[in-house]
């Protein structure tokens, strides 16, 4: 029986080493072919790396391809490393890709530091040989250097000027004996664990041109990401922070855009001429503090004006509108005001003037103003020529004018394409529709009429 049991296995082995020989092909005329020609990178900070993207090869012959070599033309030089299914290169041999099958290349990039202001571009290209063959795919990435705080603690005032970004990584902590100026044109990108406390004073002096307005917004600039919410934490007040004022920023993309906690003397933050965008949570949260705000607009936020506890708030010819996104569904009204937090009360004042609340009609959200009340202690809030989406007029209030219902007309309003403007159409509502407040300017820094009636909202129509 033995003699049988072994030429038994000898036919077995030669059987499958035949059909192994089958399954893959040497033939010069077989093609592999890559999900791009080019892999682009968006702009990636210097120091920070960037997040992997990754090349797909596919072999769509009837048999197996053996990859002889995977390679990298700048070697381990190159600011690119590659990882060809989980092993890292820069020369990956002997690689099977089945038949109508596939594998990866995962491609990150890491930059090194220059001097350089603007953006400058890096290149190399990954070979890919087989059956006698090559295949070149492209790599390029553009840098960019920066200002980079990792865990910062600014003890003594500063002053940040428009010459690189500004980059923060860790957090950074603006001490309650100092201030942070920030001078136009600045855009500072905070990682994902990096939250902006301000216990002290933050001064951000940006100007009405979009290159001379300051930004701040998450450091993923690669696509999708660029434009996902709660990139980062957001603008942290503290209630030891105190004369905080906000002049022409752009806030987007934050968890939460701004938080403010607890009163101070005098006013605690002066918001001008500022948009607060596609903040994942709320737009603006307020907590038992002072607010005093002018031409700002708070748009497409999971809750867009948040002020709870009590405090002292102004808001004059401000706009908050949300319309429900891929990364955000409108659930929760626009704005919301209480005089409570848990179960403590505390004194509230609040007056809206010339203000828009709205959102989109998904039949979730009947309310976009609501106002709520417990206990005994003062409380005042005033809604002054407004423009607003509600079933039932808010409580606790009282409203001297209101538009209701009737759609503001925004300028576009195109969630397909991701593209939203909150200026007025000729023929909205909102247009001359306000009380005088002797505020001569809009969101855009255009004018606004003195003597006569002003439009509703953040932006006047010119």
């Amino acid at each position: 029986m033995k003699p049988v049991r072994n030429h038994l296995l000898l036919l077995l082995t030669i059987l499958f080493f035949a059909c192994t020989k089958e399954l893959f092909t040497n033939d010069s005329s077989a093609v592999l072919t890559t999900s791009v020609d080019t892999l682009h990178f968006d702009t990636v900070f210097t120091s920070t790396g960037s997040t992997s993207q990754f090349i797909k090869i596919y072999n769509d012959n009837t048999k197996g391809l053996k990859i002889s070599s995977v390679r990298l033309f700048g070697g381990s030089s190159s600011p690119f490393k590659i990882n060809v299914d989980g092993t890292t290169g820069p020369q990956v041999n002997n690689t099977d890709v089945l038949a109508d099958d596939s594998v990866y290349i995962y491609v990150t990039v890491s930059i090194n530091p220059t001097s350089a202001n603007l953006p400058f571009l890096v290149r190399d290209s990954i070979e890919i040989s087989y059956n006698g063959n090559k295949k070149i795919v492209q790599l390029d990435a553009y840098g960019r250097n920066g200002h980079f705080f990792r865990n910062k603690i600014i003890k003594t005032s500063e002053v940040w000027n428009n010459d690189l970004p500004y980059v923060i990584l860790g957090g950074i902590i603006v001490d309650s004996n100092a201030t942070l100026t920030i001078n136009k044109g600045c855009t500072v990108y905070s990682h994902a664990d990096a939250p902006f406390i301000i216990n002290g004073t933050l001064q951000v002096n940006g100007e009405k041109f979009d290159s001379t307005r300051i930004t701040f917004t998450g450091d993923r600039l690669d696509e999708p990401y660029s434009g996902f919410p709660a990139s980062y934490p957001g603008l942290i007040f503290t209630d030891v922070s105190k004369n905080n004022v906000i002049n022409y920023a752009i806030i987007k993309n934050a968890y939460q855009g701004i938080v403010v906690a607890e009163p101070s003397s005098g006013t605690k933050l002066t918001l001008n001429e500022t948009i607060i965008d596609n903040a994942y949570d709320a737009g603006i949260l307020a907590i038992n503090t002072s607010i005093n705000a002018r031409n700002v607009l708070v748009s497409n936020c999971g809750k867009n004006i948040l002020l709870v506890g009590g405090g002292n708030y102004n808001f004059t010819h401000c706009t908050a509108a949300t319309y429900s996104t891929n990364y955000i569904q409108h659930k929760d009204p626009v704005l919301v005001v209480t005089n409570y937090l848990s179960n403590t009360a505390n004194n509230l004042n609040a007056v809206f003037r010339n203000c828009i609340f709205w959102g989109d009609a998904n039949g979730i959200v009947n309310d976009e103003a609501v106002v709520l009340k417990k206990g005994t202690t003062s409380f005042s809030v005033v809604f002054d020529q407004v423009l607003w989406r509600v079933q039932t007029i808010p409580a606790n209030s009282t409203i001297n004018g209101a538009i209701n219902n009737q759609s503001p007309l925004f300028d576009t309003i195109n969630t397909a394409e991701k593209v939203y403007s909150f200026r007025l159409k000729d023929n909205s509502p909102a247009i001359d529709k306000g009380l005088n407040t002797g505020l001569s300017i809009d969101l855009d820094g255009n004018p606004r009429p003195i003597g006569t009636k002003p439009d509703l909202g953040a932006y006047e129509k010119q």
